[in-house]
């Protein structure tokens, strides 16, 4: 296993990882802070109102930069051009700040227009809730491109570091801020959920804090970079902006590939239901509540650990690519199937068989909201392969073949959504992201497969590993918990935790008995590594 993409790997998926269990996490006290479940389901919608455009202008604010600055400072280092992966940075660094500004008043205008398209009780609240976004996203795509200038010197722990920064200030702000304004001063819930949505702006500030001072620390290291560095040969600004920008575009594209689908969803889910199908307004915004916008937050966590992995890779395969060192790019490219799927199926797995008491754990006991949990815990092996696969295209320079299965998928979604819609209702449109994604994901593979001769033989000792927790976990499931099915929170976070230990230990001990693990990490894994001497 690359030694740097194990590492990386870790960095970006400890921040990531954690920072989004967290994001989780303060639902629970949150939720219970609002009052009843009508009114935390308004509570959710209306936040969730805000994210979905948020997330895709955060993509378009960034344009891709930090990918493209990761993969041009991983290239000119590799050079020793490091006065070159400078100047490129800054300049980075200039647009971004622009373009958060940008970015930030597009939001604030078309608010009015995405709150009338989204599944909520009240227009004008999700409005104030979109715009209290406003801050955070002119800040983000500068922070983002710092980021990006660590990921390409292969230093991924202020990546994921500050993730976490980010992620705990914002969190403690809203459970402060909702304890505040609820439980202190008694105001409407309403006022509390504008407030946690702005918890991203004081998140980001915190984040921006910690990256400045870690570079801070790096200064010396720099410096005598700078001293060997060769002289700089890039002098012309507006080529090297113009080349950034069309660099970037295909970064931004792939990059807001799910956000997309999520809009898609997020705009004809209410007119089609509600239009055409003839559902009560109130219902389809429970509907898309317990089927879309609360599933998401638990599968963004899976998705996450898939980012880290593609993401730490990017730089590994610009250096070899620029070396054109082919066999090495190809062991590579197996090291990366190996990795992903030894953490991601059988995440997915334990997931989908704890749907139940997981839902309960962080909204509340409902056999509707865990059926289209389990649907969407599934269709996260179709987004994470997916997007590790096109992510895998752009860092060999294949951005081109990856916009374009990018946009097939997206009219695969499209053309789907409409009728899946109206025939399987809620459950309609989450195929239609299944169909989309599993043609993504296929084209990618068999390009990345065709280009560089890659063996797949290799995976199949950790899809039998995983068969087997399968059959396990049926056994299991059709077995013991049927006997024992929790229903509070408590007792469902208690069972998870106890569920969870077993089952670490289990496909530990599969992953040893099969090879996989040696296989992926060079050596068995132990479960406790004390020995006494």
């Amino acid at each position: 296993m690359n030694q740097k993409m194990l590492s990386g790997s870790f960095w970006l998926s400890f921040g990531s990882i954690v920072s989004r269990i967290l994001g989780i996490a303060y639902l629970v006290p949150w939720l219970m802070m609002i009052g009843s479940y009508n009114d935390q389901l308004n509570a959710q919608a209306v936040f969730n109102a805000s994210y979905t455009p948020y997330a895709l202008l955060i993509a378009v604010g960034t344009a891709g930069l930090p990918s493209v600055i990761a993969r041009k400072v991983a290239s000119l280092d590799s050079r020793n051009q490091y006065l070159d992966s400078v100047y490129v940075t800054k300049l980075a660094f200039l647009i971004m700040t622009i373009t958060g500004i940008a970015c930030g008043a597009i939001l604030y205008l078309i608010a009015p227009i995405i709150a009338q398209n989204s599944p909520v009780q009240s227009v004008s609240q999700a409005v104030t809730s979109i715009r209290m976004l406003v801050p955070a996203i002119i800040l983000l795509p500068s922070m983002s491109m710092i980021r990006g200038w660590f990921q390409g010197h292969n230093d991924m722990k202020p990546y994921g570091i500050s993730q976490l920064w980010e992620q705990l200030s914002r969190v403690l702000f809203i459970i402060i801020a909702t304890f505040i304004i609820i439980k202190v001063l008694h105001y409407n819930y309403i006022i509390a959920v504008y407030f946690s949505v702005f918890g991203a702006f004081v998140g980001s500030i915190i984040s921006y804090a910690y990256l400045f001072f870690y570079g801070n620390l790096k200064r010396g290291e720099y410096r005598k970079q700078m001293v060997t560095s060769r002289p700089r040969r890039l002098t012309n600004v507006t080529s090297t902006i113009l080349g950034l920008w069309y660099a970037s575009i295909p970064f931004v594209i792939v990059g807001s590939c799910i956000t997309i689908s999520q809009l898609i969803d997020q705009v004809f889910f209410k007119q089609v239901l509600v239009n055409i199908n003839h559902l009560n307004s109130d219902y389809v915004n429970y509907l898309y509540t317990v089927s879309s916008a609360n599933p998401s937050k638990i599968t963004t966590i899976i998705i996450s650990l898939v980012t880290s992995v593609s993401e730490t890779s990017l730089p590994l395969f610009s250096e070899l690519h620029a070396k054109k060192e082919w066999g090495k790019i190809r062991q590579l490219l197996i090291e990366n199937y190996r990795l992903l799927l030894f953490f991601l199926l059988p995440i997915i797995i334990v997931g989908g068989f704890a749907a139940g008491p997981i839902y309960t754990v962080l909204f509340t006991h409902d056999t509707v909201g865990t059926y289209y949990l389990i649907q969407n815990i599934i269709q996260s092996i179709f987004l994470g392969l997916a997007i590790n696969g096109l992510t895998l295209m752009q860092a060999l320079h294949a951005s081109k073949k990856a916009v374009s299965y990018m946009t097939v998928g997206i009219i695969i979604k499209l053309i789907l959504q409409f009728p899946l819609l109206k025939l399987f209702g809620a459950s309609g449109a989450l195929l239609a992201t299944d169909f989309a994604f599993l043609m993504i994901l296929l084209l990618a593979y068999i390009k990345l497969n065709q280009l560089y001769d890659v063996r797949l033989g290799s995976l199949v000792p950790i899809l039998f590993a995983n068969s087997i927790l399968i059959i396990i976990m049926s056994g299991y499931y059709f077995t013991v918990q049927q006997i024992f099915e929790p229903l509070t929170r408590l007792t469902s976070f208690i069972y998870l935790g106890i569920y969870g230990i077993i089952i670490l230990i289990i496909y530990v001990l599969i992953a040893n008995w099969t090879g996989t693990a040696q296989m992926v990490f060079g050596t068995k894994l132990r479960i406790n590594n004390y020995r006494r001497k």
